[in-house]
């Protein structure tokens, strides 16, 4: 819901700059250790598939939550939780960056992915209730560049740091930049969503995990193993019927973890199918 002080005259330059450097650097987290695998896998002394799961668990943990970031918006302020999300993905990195081992530096990548995945869903709402509706569209357009142009410059900058320093390298290079807009956000970050304190909805969000994290988990996992194999099927079938039970347990709350009803309307719903063509195809 917008906030009760929509019409405060908001320092919308100040926050847009704070909300979109976070994400970006979140975003380009995504796609930093493209490049970088082949070294982390020398230094570690691990295969191949067990080096993918450094990025297939950032995607899993980041699709779980998500959604779950839909209750978290009434829960929780907005400057608080942007400072939370840029906390977890400060700690993350740091972690990240002295990992000694395997194991440290995939507990490192979850604690990242929570960050990301409260932070992203964040931006785009607040900016929805930053700008008047005649200025809406430009102002998420920007937040798609960000969230199109930081993708782009991961493997780059991951290439870069690998031919010449340690792996480590990468995360100690966004670290300062983590917790310099941390330090901006605790001065210029304000509330602009209202807080409701909705009820925590214990089911919806064990379905909302099941379901996404299945389906998630099941494409990750036929890249390696292919579309045929028991594991791939077995999961992705959990998350589908994981997901069909979340959205009617959604459809009958009175105030739900996440509104499906929204797809009734046919404009909103055909844009949402374009939008993931573009992005996917």
């Amino acid at each position: 819901m917008p906030s009760s002080n929509s019409n405060s005259n908001y320092n919308v330059k100040l926050i847009g700059a704070v909300l979109l450097s976070g994400s970006f650097i979140a975003i380009l987290n995504q796609t930093l250790l493209a490049t970088a695998l082949p070294p982390i896998m020398r230094d570690l002394n691990i295969y191949v598939t067990k080096a993918q799961w450094l990025t297939t668990v950032f995607m899993l943990v980041n699709g779980i939550m998500i959604p779950i970031t839909a209750f978290l918006f009434e829960k929780f302020t907005t400057r608080r939780l942007f400072i939370t999300a840029m906390s977890l993905f400060s700690l993350g990195t740091f972690l990240a960056a002295i990992s000694p081992n395997f194991m440290f530096l995939l507990i490192a990548r979850v604690i990242q992915a929570s960050g990301t995945g409260i932070m992203l869903p964040l931006v785009q709402t607040v900016f929805m209730f930053l700008y008047p509706i005649e200025k809406r569209g430009a102002a998420l357009g920007m937040v798609g560049l960000v969230i199109a142009f930081a993708p782009a410059l991961g493997p780059t900058i991951s290439g870069i740091i690998v031919d010449n320093y340690s792996w480590h390298y990468i995360f100690y290079l966004i670290l300062p930049i983590a917790v310099l807009d941390i330090f901006f956000a605790v001065f210029s970050l304000e509330n602009v969503i209202d807080v409701t304190n909705p009820r925590v909805d214990i089911p919806s969000i064990v379905l909302s995990s099941v379901g996404f994290g299945g389906l998630l988990y099941g494409f990750s996992t036929a890249g390696a193993s292919g579309w045929a194999g028991n594991e791939v099927m077995i999961t992705l079938a959990v998350g589908v019927l994981g997901l069909i039970a979340y959205i009617r347990r959604q459809l009958a709350l009175k105030t739900p973890l996440l509104e499906f009803r929204v797809f009734k309307n046919t404009i909103f719903t055909l844009a949402t199918i374009i939008s993931m063509m573009c992005l996917y195809l």
